[in-house]
């Protein structure tokens, strides 16, 4: 039974990969839960098995054994029909690449998401155009991405992701490609969507410094949860950094 504030419970989830003849445990016997509105960061090295957890969460892959819960359903036995309308009601992504289309301008990539729940035309417009400068993007709605800097393109990636308001953002790298200075900038960013809407956000890194940001950090390696870390000072980090 879920407990009042937990939004994602992940009990006994391992994942299993068989390459050749061999087997390959990408993730072993993992338990935790996440609350509504926290900032969870899983760290870990390449390889340890966040992203793989983080793919599990979303729903991208099943696990060998295991459940995950998120909001009381149990998506690691939903089919992908059901998976993927779950998604779009109640999750959004923000990639290390960027992943935006394109032959698509600011405005075009970031009301994509909104073509799904059934939103007239002029209306994903004009949400799109409002996150867009709510991002600092006003003067550039009309760029395509290769008309933009990094930076500016994961500012277009945070605008989809926030578009349609989901409870769950999930954040795989999401400064990777980026200087120190755009990074402190994409981070208190996407803080201040989550802190101001609630919104939960799990986010992917193995930079201890982007961990700061999170309200629990998740240590991962080798597949397994290492130590969990409550950070008291995740809420007070944007303003320490601006």
């Amino acid at each position: 039974m879920i407990k009042i504030g937990e939004q994602v419970v992940i009990k006994n989830v391992r994942k299993v990969y068989r390459v050749g003849s061999e087997k390959v445990v990408a993730l072993d016997d993992v338990s935790f839960s996440i609350d509504e509105g926290e900032v969870c960061c899983f760290l870990g090295t390449s390889g340890s098995g966040k992203s793989t957890l983080l793919n599990l969460l979303a729903g991208l892959e099943k696990p060998t054994s295991g459940t995950i819960e998120i909001n009381g359903k149990v998506i690691s036995k939903m089919n992908e029909k059901k998976i993927s309308k779950f998604r779009q009601k109640h999750i959004g992504f923000i990639f290390q690449s960027y992943n935006l289309l394109p032959a698509l301008t600011a405005v075009e990539n970031v009301a994509l998401p909104l073509t799904f729940r059934g939103i007239t035309k002029s209306s994903r417009i004009k949400r799109s155009k409002d996150q867009l400068k709510k991002v600092g993007l006003g003067k550039h709605l009309k760029h395509k991405p290769t008309q933009m800097s990094g930076g500016q393109q994961q500012r277009v990636g945070i605008a989809r992701a926030f578009v349609s308001n989901p409870e769950i953002v999930f954040a795989d790298e999401p400064t990777g490609n980026l200087d120190s200075k755009t990074t402190k900038e994409i981070m208190g960013m996407m803080m201040e969507f989550v802190r101001e809407n609630n919104r939960t956000m799990i986010l992917v890194t193995h930079d201890k410094t982007i961990a700061e940001y999170a309200d629990k950090v998740v240590y991962i390696l080798d597949g397994n949860i290492v130590k969990i870390e409550e950070n008291r000072n995740g809420r007070n980090t944007k303003d320490e950094t601006q």
